[in-house]
């Protein structure tokens, strides 16, 4: 019998949080380099060039959601395996899921480079726009192989046991991105080709400060040569889904946005959604941080069989979303101005849109963080099509039709309302369905 592992005898509190920390300031880092993007443009370079680095944001995400659906799928199954006590198969796994977000991404960036123009125009690019969509995305994309390995290797990482060297990993990546933003735009003049050259050389240094993991004793992450089987690759894809359907909705829901803002606001809207959607940005991955350090915890727990410090786990993880949702409901509420005053000297139309705008769209967070904690937590212990449905149900289901009645029937300002009501009844399904006593921790057949 092996000795056992430590995380299955410590104590969850302390636990939980030795992972949430570096998970969120990780997260946090991550999402300020796009905050800061835009900082940046919207200082240096112009508010229109904002709107269209906003309009490639989508494209670049549907990048981040490939490596998140590969990542968190083959993380999961990693540390579930590592919880069986199988450790071969667990780096059969993060073999396979290198080679799998290769391939496709390779695959996606062809394909985005040589129909970029039709592309980008479909996802709301205009001629006054579009040359900067197109300056952005084509360093972004010639980058993107390097992006999304960077952000695999940081969930396996985090999987390994090892959240502080993530953390670390995300925090280079950050401060250099700053730096360069700087010396690109305000420096050289280079203007968004600045910003996308700061994004994809900050990377590259933050991968090499996560390679330093294989320098670390516990580490189990190695490449094998026998590592491919098709119901692997399957239960990857499968159990991933929801982090690509979280990523992937977004672009998806950015789009719908800015249509609707063009049709009611018209294009002073659309600016004032950029502002907010880029803070909405930051904050999305931080409560996505939350779930994520969960998540290595769950799988672990799920694939070593013990369900009651896996409930637990379940009720810190729920509770830690709603403090972090109701504080930053508050702040948003108490300092919409100055929050908003981040992009610039915008005009008073602007922020006559985006200040209030902000202060309703806030009230979302106080749901948010719990349909991203249950997404997650379902998504790690192999209850996939209940994480995929929470994730289709905020994003897709209920988003559509409220974003489509809400202004039709209370005027352009109640876009702004569309965020709460349809996290708020996501929330309001999920406990219907707890209440049930439909939610099972029982294992998958192998």
């Amino acid at each position: 019998m092996t000795t056992m592992n430590p995380i299955e005898t410590r104590p969850l509190k302390p636990l939980f949080l030795s992972y949430l920390v570096p998970s969120l300031v990780g997260m946090m880092l991550m999402s300020i380099n796009i905050l800061i993007d835009g900082i940046f443009v919207s200082h240096g370079v112009g508010p229109t060039a904002l709107a269209g680095v906003n309009i490639a944001v989508p494209i670049f995400s549907i990048l981040l959601s490939i490596s998140l659906w590969i990542g968190m799928g083959g993380a999961t199954l990693y540390s579930i395996s590592l919880g069986e006590g199988n450790t071969k198969r667990a780096v059969q796994i993060f073999t396979l899921s290198i080679l799998m977000m290769l391939v496709v991404v390779l695959s996606l960036v062809v394909v985005l480079l040589f129909n970029l123009k039709g592309i980008a125009y479909l996802f709301g690019a205009s001629d006054l726009t579009y040359p900067y969509v197109q300056e952005y995305l084509r360093v972004i994309l010639a980058f993107g192989v390097v992006y999304t390995t960077e952000n695999l290797f940081s969930i396996f990482i985090r999987n390994d046991g090892n959240p502080k060297l993530a953390m670390m990993g995300l925090a280079t990546t950050s401060v250099v991105n700053i730096l360069l933003n700087y010396v690109f735009i305000f420096v050289l003049d280079y203007g968004v080709t600045g910003v996308a050259l700061a994004t994809a050389l900050s990377t590259i240094l933050g991968m090499a400060v996560l390679s330093l993991h294989s320098f670390w004793k516990h580490s189990k992450l190695k490449l094998v040569s026998n590592f491919f089987n098709w119901h692997d690759v399957k239960k990857i894809v499968t159990i991933g889904l929801p982090s690509f359907v979280v990523e992937a909705s977004m672009a998806v829901m950015i789009i719908f946005y800015n249509v609707s803002f063009l049709h009611y606001m018209g294009a002073n809207g659309v600016t004032a959604y950029a502002m907010v959607n880029y803070i909405h940005a930051v904050l999305l991955m931080v409560f996505y941080g939350i779930g994520m350090a969960l998540q290595p915890l769950a799988s672990y727990h799920h694939g070593a069989g013990l369900t009651s410090r896996l409930t637990a786990l379940l009720k810190i993880g729920i509770t830690t979303s709603v403090m972090f949702g109701a504080f930053t409901t508050i702040a948003i509420m108490l300092f919409p101005t100055q929050i908003i005053s981040l992009f610039g000297d915008s005009t008073v139309e602007i922020r006559n849109i985006a200040v209030p705008g902000f202060v309703h769209f806030a009230i979302g967070y106080l749901f948010l963080g719990i349909n991203m904690v249950y997404a997650e937590f379902f998504q790690s212990i192999e209850r996939t099509r209940l994480a995929t449905g929470i994730m289709l149900i905020r994003s897709i289901v209920l988003f559509i039709p409220v974003l489509w009645l809400l202004p039709q029937y209370l005027g352009g300002q109640a876009i702004w309302w569309v965020f709460p009501v349809v996290e708020g009844l996501t929330v309001l399904l999920i406990f219907l369905y707890a209440k049930l006593g439909n939610v099972v921790f029982r294992r998958q057949a192998r």
